[in-house]
């Protein structure tokens, strides 16, 4: 039996498939990118707390794919303990992509977010809830009129603890969703040191908190209205 019919039987299910990496630009067809890092502002204009490490002591860093990286970043710095987020480019190969190349395809990469939080005042188990329920992570490569591998849905954990987490909640989210006649979840969950790259790569400066500087900028985000189980 092939990928495909493994995956439709098990989407019939009702248990969690990862059909995403399978539609990802394999490496050597990947755009080569550039060694020059994107520059940013020292400030996330929203929180007042710089974008880029060192985070303080006690934080927890995670990035986050989930359609345009606009909205997403939006939503994330609304939680109450979020200390701060920046939007970028993770989960391919290309070094530092330019927006442009992201929208191609060829980088790999999805529009991700990273987010640093206190978890003595949101755990990480809340942070991916609002991930799961602002967008439709049954989907595959589309939010939306978005379509493509740059809006997969992705968690990219950066400690064993939220790996296991993430992928205890999209297992026992699909088994929601399934109850309510949706799809298997896609979402693809690995730790960010060991998925492609290995790294998140900054967007261009403008992207930076967008829909703060352009209020009324798009925001197109797809949501099942189904509410994810924490933990």
């Amino acid at each position: 039996m092939g990928w495909l019919e493994e995956a439709l039987q098990s989407a019939l299910a009702g248990s969690r498939v990862d059909l995403t990496p399978k539609s990802v630009v394999e490496r050597e067809d990947a755009l080569p990118g550039r060694a020059e890092e994107m520059p940013v502002a020292e400030r996330n204009v929203v929180t007042g707390n710089p974008m880029t490490g060192p985070f303080p002591e006690g934080h927890e860093q995670i990035v986050l794919g989930f359609g345009c990286f606009w909205g997403a970043e939006k939503r994330m710095w609304q939680l109450d303990g979020v200390w701060t987020t920046a939007v970028g480019y993770a989960g391919g190969w290309t070094e530092n992509p330019t927006y442009e190349e992201a929208c191609t395809g060829q980088t790999g990469h999805t529009e991700a977010v990273l987010v640093d939080f206190d978890p003595e005042t949101i755990s990480a188990g809340e942070v991916l809830a609002a991930f799961f329920e602002s967008h439709d992570p049954t989907t595959l490569n589309r939010q939306g009129n978005d379509v493509g591998t740059q809006y997969r849905s992705v968690i990219l954990a950066t400690t064993p603890e939220q790996l296991e987490l993430a992928d205890r909640m999209a297992a026992r989210y699909g088994e929601v969703l399934a109850k309510k006649g949706f799809d298997a979840v896609t979402t693809e969950v690995g730790l960010l040191s060991e998925v492609r790259s290995g790294r998140f790569f900054y967007a261009e400066d403008y992207h930076q908190q967008y829909l703060h500087k352009v209020p009324n900028g798009y925001d197109c985000h797809a949501r099942t209205g189904v509410a994810c189980p924490i933990g």
